[in-house]
């Protein structure tokens, strides 16, 4: 028996998306291995610094002590991590429920919003000392750091996602009974879910740059104080090694976040 036209398309969608998922993969495989291959080249041949570039051979070697053999950058990873994550939930939830009030209640915007264009405008890496002051070299400062960051980036997206319903569908809603509480958890909040959730990616990764920039600058313990110590000792691979791993750590939040907001957004 001949299988249906819709029956063949629903077989070889999936495995077509399979195929250029593979080719993608292959082809940023080739990439890497090729770009780190000429840098290890370079370097050994003298054509790069290794003072001044490091060498991918001992990066891999610094990651390896750093995780398997010495341990001692869990640690470090597990501080600049907690504090991420922290700042990034505090500034998130002050800024959706601000955002929420300012959206329902717009004379509380215009009382506030002089107040906030100040501090925003305010560059906060020169806040740093302030902060060391009130909360002490531990994690608390790299909280506030990291807070003062995605705070108003969220909060700018939760008012534009809620502000950006269109009032064709809030008017329908109403006329067809909907009380202010299905208008706002059916109609108001799915509509503003994926300008929040990019304000929201936004706001991870700029806490998790808050964290980073407070620890270079002070710190017990983390990453950007461990990468403040190894450039201060002209240990380039120690670098490069730290920078690839924070690279890596924003792309994983950052991934994170899309399938949170995939299965969020399923609906549509």
């Amino acid at each position: 028996m001949k299988a249906s036209p819709a029956l063949a398309l629903s077989v070889s969608g999936p495995q077509a998306a399979g195929g250029r998922t593979g080719r993608r993969a292959l082809w940023h495989g080739v990439f890497l291995v090729c770009f780190f291959g000429l840098w290890e080249w370079g370097g050994r041949s003298g054509f790069l610094n290794p003072l001044m570039f490091g060498e991918p051979s001992q990066i891999g070697v610094f990651l390896w002590r750093g995780f398997i053999t010495q341990g001692n950058l869990w640690l470090d990873l597990g501080y600049t991590v907690a504090g991420t994550l922290i700042s990034f939930a505090l500034g998130s939830v002050a800024a959706i429920v601000l955002g929420l009030l300012f959206t329902h209640w717009p004379p509380a915007e215009r009382a506030m919003d002089p107040y906030l264009t100040v501090i925003n405008a305010m560059p906060r890496f020169a806040l740093v000392p302030l902060f060391l002051l009130w909360f002490g070299l531990g994690i608390g400062s790299k909280i506030a750091m990291g807070t003062s960051l995605s705070f108003f980036i969220v909060l700018a997206s939760t008012v534009a996602g809620m502000r950006g319903v269109p009032p064709d569908f809030l008017t329908l809603s109403r006329s067809l009974g909907a009380t202010p509480m299905q208008l706002f958890f059916k109609v108001t909040l799915p509509s503003a879910v994926p300008v929040i959730f990019s304000g929201l990616r936004l706001g991870l990764i700029f806490a998790m740059l808050g964290v980073v920039g407070a620890e270079i600058i002070a710190a017990e313990h983390g990453l950007g104080q461990q990468l403040a110590f190894l450039q201060s000792t002209f240990n380039m691979n120690g670098v490069m090694a730290l920078l690839f791993l924070l690279a890596g750590l924003g792309m994983l939040v950052t991934k994170g976040m899309e399938r949170i907001e995939q299965g969020l957004l399923r609906w549509q």
